[in-house]
């Protein structure tokens, strides 16, 4: 028996609330390696017309389980970091925002601990991540110099994104103005704010096709290895689909895709390649 089979499968208690958990001992040394794929972010002719990313972050931890147990969640701090770190690199310069204005929420137990080049960019970025800017208030300005929303992933983005109203005017300003819209994992939850008091027949993504985190993983090992403690309320992939989108990947292999303005990437595993990915697809339009 490995070491990693020894440890528990069962979540972890997370005392800040009531019936609350984090991922198991075991769910972590699976799925959370100490160091991440990112080899360099090296754009030897980087943007520098003052061009910026809207990013969208979730601002609440706390995703309640159809078993009524709550999954200590937040932003996944290395499909955060990962794609800052290349539009950074490229020079975007990169507007961290919330629904509320209030800080943006992350899972620190994903933080990989040996990646020195993801911490400090994190500590780097910390300020505005503790104090970002309230996105109606980014709205109710000049955009002109935006080129894309940035949705990073985590189970967070499952919270308040999928039904906002301030996150389906960002994105139907970027559709209508032919800006990039970069998500990944379970970031594409805020695609949905596009139904939000819409018809279905009428959906903007309708007949696009996007990388997601798979369904079969969160009704499946996600539950059986103690990662999250009890089945979700509502499917994403399955929403998506209902509304027309079509996925592309059924597991997680670090599958990205391009369709047009939108770039999606199926899991942590996709991070960096998204990050180039946009990184290099946006210089090509704004270099």
């Amino acid at each position: 028996m490995s070491k990693s089979d020894e440890l528990s499968r069962s979540p972890v208690a997370d005392p800040a609330e009531q019936n609350a958990w984090f991922p198991s001992p075991y769910s972590l040394s699976q799925y959370i390696p100490p160091r991440t794929d990112f080899d360099g972010a090296d754009y030897p002719a980087p943007h520098r017309g003052g061009k910026k990313i809207l990013m969208v972050a979730t601002d609440e931890r706390y995703v309640l389980m159809k078993n009524g147990t709550m999954f200590s969640s937040g932003n996944h701090p290395v499909e955060t970091m990962l794609p800052m770190m290349h539009l950074d690199a490229a020079g975007f310069e990169i507007e961290v925002t919330t629904l509320s204005g209030n800080p943006v929420k992350f899972e620190m137990w994903a933080m990989p601990s040996q990646d020195e080049a993801v911490k400090a960019f994190y500590a780097r970025y910390l300020p505005k991540f503790k104090q970002p800017k309230k996105l109606a208030d980014v709205l109710a300005g000049a955009l002109d110099d935006y080129v894309g929303v940035l949705v990073p992933g985590g189970h967070g983005a499952l919270n308040g994104l999928p039904f906002a109203p301030d996150l389906k005017q960002a994105l139907n300003w970027a559709i209508d103005n032919d800006r990039y819209v970069i998500t990944l994992c379970h970031g594409p939850a805020g695609l949905l704010a596009l139904a939000v008091d819409e018809d279905p027949a009428d959906y903007p993504y309708k007949g696009y096709s996007i990388c997601v985190f798979p369904d079969a993983l969160d009704e499946g090992a996600n539950v059986d290895i103690g990662y999250i403690p009890g089945h979700l309320r509502w499917l994403l992939a399955e929403s998506l689909e209902k509304l027309g989108i079509k996925v592309l990947n059924t597991g997680i292999t670090g599958q990205v895709h391009r369709d047009r303005k939108l770039l999606t990437g199926d899991s942590p595993l996709a991070s960096n390649a998204l990050g180039r990915l946009a990184a290099e697809a946006l210089l090509a339009d704004h270099g």
